[in-house]
């Protein structure tokens, strides 16, 4: 991370000098670089450098506008994608309900959780309604009238 674009050049020429000392070599073809700001086009020693408009970092997608809607998305889906590969747990009669619910407590809601910033009154909404969803699931209620 830098301050602005000479920092970064910086950093990035350091970046490939002490490499270079150990005997590794910085592929500038496949570095990437996200600005907050406005960059047309952006090069290190004659090479230019691909400018993205987001990136995955440690599992928490970064956009450069800041917006985080989707990755509450994101993270929804994964835990749907946990319940489903726990379906035939949830299925077997050898399981307790106590046990199953202890799995889901334990399994699904910290994927869930993981990195999900709540500032939000539908951020909150979703998390709840996908908690529902997940009882419903385990207890395999089909439908749900109001």
């Amino acid at each position: 991370m830098a301050e602005s674009e000479e920092e970064l050049k910086r950093l990035l020429k350091k970046v490939k000098v002490e490499s270079e000392k150990v005997g590794l070599k910085l592929n500038i073809q496949k570095t990437k670089i996200m600005a907050s700001g406005p960059i047309a086009s952006w090069e290190v020693d004659g090479e230019t450098v691909e400018i993205v408009s987001d990136f995955i970092f440690w599992g928490s997608k970064i956009t450069a506008d800041g917006d985080y809607s989707h990755e509450i998305k994101r993270c929804l889906l994964l835990g749907r994608k946990v319940m489903t590969n726990l379906e035939s747990i949830f299925k077997s009669r050898d399981i307790t309900l106590p046990t199953k619910v202890r799995l889901v407590k334990a399994m699904v809601f910290p994927v869930v959780m993981y990195g999900c910033e709540l500032d939000c009154e539908e951020s909150c909404r979703r998390i709840d309604a996908f908690e529902l969803w997940c009882w419903r699931r385990l207890l395999r209620v089909l439908h749900v009238c109001n």
